[in-house]
């Protein structure tokens, strides 16, 4: 029987914690047998979550015995991993164990070293600072989750479901897995990443600078025609200079701005209206729907239909 630990630390997140436990408990082969024994251990014998205080069953010694070592997420103020905690994961990982963690567990396994010069994937909240933390880590946040083997890192919250899915299936197979995803009321494959649910705002401008006039003129004048001729001529400075003040100010050029706000008008009008896809493209500023389809896909990892499909529950 393969042995799934979900090691526990302080202030574990519920959701992430409950992902394995359920998803692997309740895995069935053809036969009927249950493949998977899932235990949770923690460092110390209670851990405190978010509302209530968990006792574990197994200390750190379970990751010995473990063949799947889940590491779910810790709320934001949690104590640092300790020593013993690192140390265990890194034992296990040279015993080839396979090591999975979900949301920013991605933390834990980066703070132990696992993941350096590999990719990786964390919650889309928390993707800057774990850039920042873990420059060694090819951080790839529009994704669900990413598999090198025997580390596994997944986005947040229900990308956690898809990890245990996808383990699932790459020990049992399809079938098996697909049966563990109808018992979990989720697609065995959700179209597009991470990315369709990044909420794409602007870089921020400080009030009173010289661009916001521009910038506020740009974003009530989307479905028109923006060139950077354009936008120079109306900021009265040369092309090259508003080029350079853009960069300065904003961290990307005019027509890149341009551009993301036109995908947030679109997912604006999605969410909230009835409207085509070939007006909202008109009404976001796109040349054509054909454009628009392509660059939504390109930002979002998922199409304009499947996009509202999605989030259209909002309300409009």
């Amino acid at each position: 029987m393969h042995t799934v630990a979900v090691l526990a630390l302080d202030r574990v997140i519920p959701f992430d914690l409950s992902t394995p436990l359920e998803v692997f408990a309740r895995v069935r082969l053809p036969d009927g047998s249950r493949p998977y024994r899932v235990v949770v251990c923690a460092p110390t014998p209670e851990i405190r979550s978010r509302g209530f205080t968990i006792r574990a069953d197994r200390g750190l010694d379970a990751l010995r015995d473990a063949d799947t070592i889940m590491v779910p997420g810790c709320a934001e103020g949690a104590a640092p991993p300790t020593p013993e905690v690192l140390e265990a994961l890194r034992e296990a990982a040279a015993r080839g164990t396979r090591i999975a963690s979900i949301c920013v567990g991605a933390f834990v396994l980066a703070e132990a070293g696992l993941l350096d010069g590999l990719a990786a994937t964390t919650h889309w909240v928390a993707a800057d600072h774990f850039a920042r933390l873990f420059p060694k880590v090819d951080l790839r946040p529009d994704v669900l989750y990413v598999d090198n083997g025997h580390l596994l890192t997944s986005a947040g919250a229900a990308a956690g479901l898809d990890l245990c899915l996808h383990m699932i299936r790459r020990d049992w197979g399809s079938a098996v897995a697909a049966d563990a995803a109808r018992l979990s009321v989720m697609p065995l494959e959700r179209e597009g990443g991470q990315a369709q649910f990044i909420v794409h705002q602007q870089p921020p401008v400080p009030r009173g600078s010289a661009l916001e006039p521009l910038l506020d003129w740009m974003e009530e004048h989307l479905g028109e025609e923006l060139t950077l001729a354009g936008l120079a001529r109306r900021s009265e400075m040369s092309e090259r200079t508003l080029g350079r003040r853009f960069r300065e100010q904003t961290g990307t050029t005019p027509l890149q701005w341009v551009l993301r706000a036109r995908v947030r008008r679109a997912q604006f009008l999605l969410e909230n209206t009835d409207h085509t896809v070939e007006r909202i493209a008109d009404q976001a500023g796109f040349g054509s729907p054909t454009a628009f389809r392509e660059r939504f896909k390109r930002v979002t990892g998922t199409t304009p239909y499947a996009y509202r499909s999605a989030f259209r529950g909002r309300a409009a």
